[in-house]
């Protein structure tokens, strides 16, 4: 007996008629939906949660809310916005029962310094190994970042948002994510600097076996030279 084929090219159709067949009660749709919208939900709450298995956590819980209110989503925004607010809800709700929160006017003041965040190196056999330190280092210092601008990090810097969309999730006006970016860009770069200053001293290093081989070598030509 031939399978039968599914009805739709999930991955193919537009938003709106995922939507439309989502709210049709057909799961498929909803799943085409949840594959589009995962990683930027899963890097929103982590930004605010620092936890990746709470952050999954806070995922599922989204999409069992949303789709049991699906319904009630009429199309004024993109539905990765609408889910992405959700999230923040969840995880910033899941935060206050952890600790309290920090006013964000005491984070938004600084100086006007000009910051960038260090690249990472092009990828090639030799420096896989460097490269997973650095992405290590990059990823605690936006961990360490205050939750009002790591979530505008992950947003903007991360996930590719305009500065309009980032605003648009996060109920702020641009010029506030503008100002957001930059702090978080400085606070980094200081971060950076301290975490990398420290490991400066110690690349290139000429340790252990390869030490020991110049060493030897060294020790045979001069051996070679008193016999002569």
């Amino acid at each position: 007996m031939a399978m039968q084929r599914p009805a739709y090219d999930y991955d193919s159709l537009p938003e709106v008629d995922l939507v439309r067949l989502a709210k049709a009660g057909e799961g498929e749709a909803f799943r085409a939906i949840m594959q589009r919208c995962n990683q930027r939900l899963f890097r929103t709450a982590r930004a605010i949660l620092r936890d990746e298995a709470e952050a999954e956590d806070v995922v599922q819980e989204v999409y069992v809310r949303a789709f049991s209110k699906l319904a009630d989503f009429r199309g004024d925004a993109a539905i990765l916005t609408w889910l992405t607010r959700i999230t923040l809800n969840e995880a910033r709700e899941r935060l206050r029962r952890r600790r309290p929160t920090v006013d964000v006017a005491d984070l938004d003041t600084g100086d006007r310094e000009s910051a960038q965040v260090i690249l990472l190196p092009t990828a090639t056999p030799e420096a896989e190994a460097a490269r997973g330190e650095i992405r290590r280092i990059l990823e605690q210092a936006v961990d360490d970042l205050p939750e009002v601008f790591r979530v505008v990090f992950i947003l903007r810097e991360v996930e590719d948002c305009s500065i309009e969309e980032t605003a648009e999730n996060l109920g702020l006006n641009p010029a506030t994510v503008k100002t957001r970016l930059y702090r978080a860009r400085r606070l980094l770069r200081k971060a950076l600097d301290e975490k990398l200053s420290s490991a400066v001293t110690e690349a290139f290093p000429f340790l252990g076996a390869r030490c020991q081989r110049i060493s030897d070598r060294v020790m045979e030509r001069l051996s070679v030279t008193a016999e002569n």
